[in-house]
């Protein structure tokens, strides 16, 4: 995925071929346990929870949760590869073998392949959380539920209950370290949402796919996109003349007052829409579908997204 490039179409047909390909290595590759890793709790090299992500956003929260108790690694960590139709390898499988708590989105996001790597390996000392299951959310419901703030911290919710299950033993620590995390380490976070919603709750918008949607829903903006455009482009599917032709409208006609575009992933249709914003003088920011710079913590990604915002919102209304 690159910023130029859309998504392919038809991906989820070549991600489950994948993984069905990997299935068969995994089988084999996994045989052996991972170094440094194995089904009991908290059993890890120095006594700590091996934990694997699918997505290195909801790796990073992971491993703040943890902090000490544990060790995290993320299977997805470029901003260039699409988790919709990531084609997962034998190496992927030998990770996630040897975690004690593997975190997958779900929503069909990534359950073209992160399931099936599971599957393929089963492990009894292994902990499974689905942040789909989590938030009681299926495949076909917006899949982006990092972008929520009420998502995020029933995901935080649940990877500490996780983590006390595991190792009952460091409950308190664990619990200090989701207050430390909520009340420290997003603070700058949660301050610019208060302030964006503050300032700007109920200015119209527009956006390329339907990543930006749990966004708006937070900070209350009022999102003017066809539902189904937005679902459209984030799926890699063609959307329909007549969304496009709503969304020239609202851009000629300036109904909305700022466009938000997903910079990996835009496709003509979208690289259309922005320049003809840019030419009706309407202002124009970005997000991204996974951490960027790949080394930012989570709040440090969604900190700089947010003033990005904040910042395009104030040259829209000149406030």
């Amino acid at each position: 995925m690159t910023d130029s490039a859309p998504r392919p179409r038809g991906r989820r047909l070549a991600a489950l071929a994948a993984v069905g390909a990997v299935t068969a290595l995994a089988a084999s590759a996994c045989a052996t346990t991972a170094p440094g890793s194995s089904s009991g709790s908290s059993s890890s090299g120095g006594g700590k929870i091996v934990v694997v992500a699918a997505e290195n956003f909801w790796g990073s929260i992971a491993a703040q949760l943890g902090g000490s108790a544990v060790t995290e690694t993320a299977i997805i960590t470029n901003p260039q590869t699409d988790p919709h139709s990531y084609e997962p390898t034998a190496a992927d499988a030998r990770i996630i073998a040897g975690a004690q708590l593997f975190i997958q989105n779900g929503i069909g996001y990534d359950t073209s392949w992160a399931p099936g790597l599971v599957a393929a390996n089963p492990n009894s000392g292994r902990t499974v959380l689905t942040v789909g299951n989590v938030l009681g959310l299926k495949d076909g419901d917006n899949p982006h539920q990092w972008y929520s703030h009420t998502s995020v911290y029933a995901v935080i919710d649940a990877i500490t209950a996780a983590y006390q299950k595991i190792d009952p033993a460091e409950a308190s620590y664990f619990a200090q370290q989701k207050a430390t995390f909520e009340d420290t380490a997003l603070a700058e976070y949660n301050q610019l949402e208060t302030e964006i919603k503050d300032k700007y709750a109920g200015t119209p918008i527009g956006a390329s796919e339907s990543i930006v949607s749990p966004l708006a829903t937070t900070l209350g903006l009022d999102m003017l996109t066809p539902y189904s455009f937005l679902k459209d482009i984030s799926e890699g599917t063609d959307p329909t003349t007549a969304d496009k032709a709503e969304i020239d409208q609202q851009i000629r006609n300036k109904q909305i007052k700022v466009y938000v575009y997903n910079s990996q992933n835009s496709t003509p249709d979208i690289q259309a829409q922005v320049a003809l914003a840019r030419q009706q003088g309407i202002p124009v920011t970005t997000v991204t579908e996974t951490l960027s710079p790949a080394g930012d913590s989570f709040q440090q990604w969604m900190v700089s997204e947010l003033q990005g915002l904040e910042k395009t919102l104030a040259e829209a209304t000149g406030h």
